[in-house]
């Protein structure tokens, strides 16, 4: 019980992070739901409460949500998403810690190669980027700083860019979660650690509504930056010695 409390209390400061800047709840949760599971039990666990977190972002700001670029992302994503998922399950819980730590460090100098070249992209691209991030997504969950890029070179900004990527998100991960549910990867225990870890995600994202406006792009990125280092050394770790 006080371990969930702990992870509920990570969770909401986690939700108010996504609340504000998009993403970033998977990156800090994921350290610590790895010791208590293992990487392939805590994967559909924060797919769930992902799930929530990105439901309770569109709610916030569903009057801005560009319906275009969230079908031209999430129709390729989902059975991208799918199959990267079955390929989860497949993997060793210590290979699959291993590479998740990985790949989340890799996302640093990725995201600031793609900033640096300012790339801006059409519904073709989303679609692309969709596909590739949803099969990933389906593997490794923390890939928001790697679908951030995607939705920004679109041309989305602050309430438009939250809600239109978490609405995405939502699509992708849905199909995720069902694709666990019909592998035996996510249990009825499971769905209820996933439930109870996105309320408090979900009371962060509203909590942080009001302070979207005031945060500047560089804060975002040397914040997004830290987190994602931190994350993917510790998990890393894990992977290697736990």
């Amino acid at each position: 019980m006080l371990s969930y409390i702990l992870v509920c209390a990570i969770g909401f400061v986690a939700g108010c992070l996504s609340g504000v800047i998009g993403t970033g709840a998977s990156l800090i949760l994921l350290p610590v739901l790895v010791p208590m599971f293992d990487p392939a039990r805590a994967i559909p666990v924060m797919a769930i409460a992902g799930l929530m977190a990105n439901a309770a972002r569109v709610m916030a700001w569903h009057r801005h949500v560009n319906w275009r670029a969230v079908l031209a992302y999430a129709l390729p994503g989902m059975p991208a998403a799918s199959l990267g998922a079955v390929s989860l399950v497949h993997l060793p819980a210590a290979i699959s810690g291993t590479l998740l730590g990985i790949f989340i460090m890799l996302l640093v100098p990725f995201r600031r190669y793609i900033r640096h070249r300012n790339m801006t992209i059409g519904l073709s691209g989303m679609a692309i980027a969709g596909a590739v991030v949803g099969f990933l997504t389906g593997m490794f969950l923390s890939t928001g700083p790697l679908s951030i890029p995607a939705f920004l070179a679109f041309g989305l900004t602050k309430g438009a860019f939250l809600s239109t990527e978490a609405a995405a998100s939502i699509f992708v991960q849905a199909a995720k979660v069902f694709t666990f549910y019909q592998a035996g990867a996510l249990t009825h225990d499971l769905a209820i650690s996933g439930l109870v870890i996105g309320s408090s995600l979900m009371a962060g994202t509203f909590f942080a509504k009001r302070y979207v406006l005031s945060m500047s792009e560089r804060k975002f990125g040397l914040m997004m930056d830290a987190i994602t280092l931190a994350s993917g050394l510790w998990l890393t770790c894990v992977g290697l010695f736990g």
